[in-house]
């Protein structure tokens, strides 16, 4: 194989793997989108992806390790010996490579690509943080009620996230804890702010969506 055509197969093999670790993060990148651009409807849109996101991950340290595979194969050690129009042409193909046929591109791939894939560690980053109640404002006065919601399509920590922000900017909610482990968000509200119904709402309102939970009795 020519330098020429090992750099093209590398380049390949990055734009690939790039392609690919974005993909895996989809379902996770979506929810923080959504937020920022106050479309929460499109967050669950990739939730589906989930499942195979450990393989896509896998892809991408393939496609991306063969990318640096090639880049550090010296010429020659292909399976075969360089043919003499190779070793004739060596000269134009010796040349220093574009920015983008670099490996220093290659590494600002590599980084960026493991960012994406490590988004669902650092996700609540981008959501804001609730408004704790000034002091000597007596909410410990107020009722406060519990409520549990079986919620369907979180599949990672930035859906957590994204439920929990949705659900704690609400006037009268006191504490929101979500979990994609058991499809759970646990409410603890003011019943004199705000009803189960308004809080059904707002998770629905973010792509998500309340189901019935069969392990409560009616």
């Amino acid at each position: 194989m020519s330098n020429s055509n090992q750099t093209n197969v590398s380049s390949k093999s990055v734009g690939a793997g790039l392609l690919v670790a974005i993909t895996a993060s989809l379902c996770c990148i979506t929810p923080v989108f959504a937020t920022l651009a106050g479309i929460g409807g499109i967050a669950a849109t990739f939730s589906w992806m989930e499942p195979f996101r450990p393989y896509l991950i896998g892809l991408t340290v393939l496609v991306l390790g063969f990318a640096w595979y090639q880049k550090f194969l010296p010429a020659g050690r292909h399976g075969r010996p360089r043919t003499q129009e190779e070793i004739d042409c060596a000269c134009e193909e010796d040349e220093r490579p574009s920015f983008w046929q670099s490996k220093k591109f290659l590494g600002i791939v590599t980084v960026f690509a493991v960012l994406m894939l490590a988004f669902p560690a650092y996700s609540h980053i981008f959501y804001p943080e609730k408004n704790i109640p000034v002091a000597g404002k007596q909410i410990q006065q107020s009722p406060i009620e519990f409520a549990q919601f079986k919620v369907e399509g979180m599949t990672c920590s930035g859906c957590e996230a994204h439920v929990t922000n949705a659900v704690g900017i609400l006037e009268g909610v006191r504490e929101v804890k979500a979990s994609y482990d058991d499809g759970s968000a646990l409410v603890q509200y003011d019943p004199e702010q705000i009803n189960e119904s308004e809080i059904v709402a707002a998770i629905n309102n973010t792509g998500y969506k309340v189901v019935p939970d069969s392990k409560k009795k009616p």
